[in-house]
């Protein structure tokens, strides 16, 4: 016998979460419905809240509840350096880490041009902009090891060189393919002291 409509359409919406396939979102439906039905409520609250008070820093892209996130409006960050990164994830390990006391911007993802994912969609003329309003010594590119993230590196080499600043990129200690949120404080700490000149 099928499951009822309204499972059906919670396994549906389970699987919109990265990685998650038919069988484990059976399985988390069917715990949440089972075993902690108080869980699923805290969860569908925790979204519903995040989703009506979570929008984007007007600076540096990040998510943030202001129309600045803490990072942006802080008096304490090395405001002439900008580190260019692709997700949230990417800034939290590398604050986690302490290697870097600066101003970042979030891509919010790379290029791709085989899932739609171009210039437009990352946000890179609002870096543009940003870096046409301050004074920025040092861009630092610390897109992830992959070939997206190298592409999406070189796109923004191609597009940054002219404007005179010091253009670096994280280096050794990251290896390729990897990806910073998954980066050790210690390799993060070495890229960083390890980045080179792009430009």
């Amino acid at each position: 016998m099928a499951d009822p409509r309204s499972v059906e359409v919670l396994k549906t919406a389970l699987q919109r979460l990265p990685g998650v396939g038919p069988k484990s979102a059976q399985r988390m439906a069917f715990h949440l419905l089972e075993r902690d039905r108080e869980g699923g409520r805290q969860i569908g609250e925790a979204i519903r809240l995040a989703l009506s008070k979570v929008n984007h820093c007007g600076r540096c892209n990040n998510f943030s509840e202001s129309p600045l996130c803490p990072i942006c409006s802080s008096t304490k960050r090395d405001a002439d350096r900008l580190c260019v990164i692709e997700t949230p994830a990417d800034l939290e390990a590398i604050e986690q880490a302490g290697v870097y006391q600066g101003m970042y911007f979030v891509l919010m993802g790379h290029l791709s041009p085989l899932d739609d994912i171009g210039p437009e969609q990352l946000g890179i003329d609002q870096l543009v902009e940003l870096l046409g309003k301050e004074e920025i010594s040092e861009i630092i590119l610390a897109t992830n090891l992959t070939v997206e993230g190298q592409a999406t590196a070189d796109f923004l080499l191609d597009l940054l060189e002219p404007k005179s600043v010091n253009i670096t990129r994280l280096a050794r200690g990251l290896p390729m393919g990897g990806e910073l949120e998954y980066m050790d404080p210690g390799t993060l700490n070495q890229a960083f002291s390890g980045r080179r000149s792009l430009s």
